[in-house]
């Protein structure tokens, strides 16, 4: 990808030399897939950061483009705490039932994307659709944890799973990495930038835990759901009329 703008030179297409840079925030739902599986659901959170954006050339009606953002993102997981039929988990001093079992685990990151993006519509202004894929890399800032399980405390009905190793071992490796992919579209103008409406999925290929015959977890990968709005504006753009 790094070579990418030097390869573009030497393609059939029409060359472009646009840089943009902004602001994204969104929303986050995440998960990690333990293995023995532990049952979940998803946990949201917020992302937001800075957006870089090199646009090398529109090659027929692919606009090629590197994009890359530096973001602060909230992970985790949340815990499906139920009965072998399916039901909540109380204590047995709720008659009531007001307060079931709940289990929370937020993990906070530096997130940096580097993604090939290819746009087809509009550059200057009106619409474009695009799609991109790359690498991500995660940085590891802190971790909280919200609960109401008090251990050893007897529980009118007992728990599904019986993994629960996860809930007091804190994170053990701090660096993530994986694979992220999305599509959107975007509005341009020349007056107000570009304004991105973007959905994306997550696939980490690293652990939160240790995965050695040792360890408890085989597997312990995160992933996750982002919704997010960007605004880009332009610093360095193609001296073109015919750039639509």
């Amino acid at each position: 990808m790094l070579l990418l703008p030097m390869v573009a030179k030497a393609q059939v297409g029409e060359y472009r030399t646009d840089f943009a840079v902004g602001v994204n925030g969104g929303y986050t739902m995440s998960q990690v897939a333990f293995q023995p599986d532990v049952p979940e659901g998803w946990l949201g959170g917020l992302t937001g950061g800075v957006s870089f954006r090199y646009t090398c050339e529109k090659y027929f009606k692919s606009i090629c483009a590197i994009a890359a953002e530096v973001n602060y993102s909230q992970m985790g997981w949340k815990e499906d705490i139920q009965d072998k039929d399916n039901n909540p988990v109380y204590y047995v001093d709720d008659p009531e039932k007001q307060n079931p079992l709940k289990y929370e685990r937020r993990i906070n990151y530096i997130q940096i994307p580097v993604m090939a993006r290819m746009g087809w519509g509009r550059e200057r202004k009106g619409l474009q659709a695009f799609v991109q894929l790359g690498p991500q890399i995660g940085i590891y800032m802190s971790e909280s944890t919200s609960t109401n399980i008090i251990p050893g405390k007897v529980t009118q009905t007992q728990r599904s799973s019986v993994v629960t190793a996860q809930e007091s071992m804190p994170v053990e490796k701090k660096f993530d990495y994986g694979v992220v992919g999305g599509a959107g579209i975007e509005y341009s103008h020349p007056k107000i930038g570009h304004i991105l409406l973007e959905g994306r999925y997550y696939f980490g290929l690293g652990n939160i835990y240790g995965n050695t015959k040792q360890d408890y977890f085989g597997k312990s990968n995160q992933q996750a759901i982002v919704i997010k709005m960007s605004y880009l504006f332009d610093i360095v753009r193609t001296k073109n009329d015919k750039i639509k």
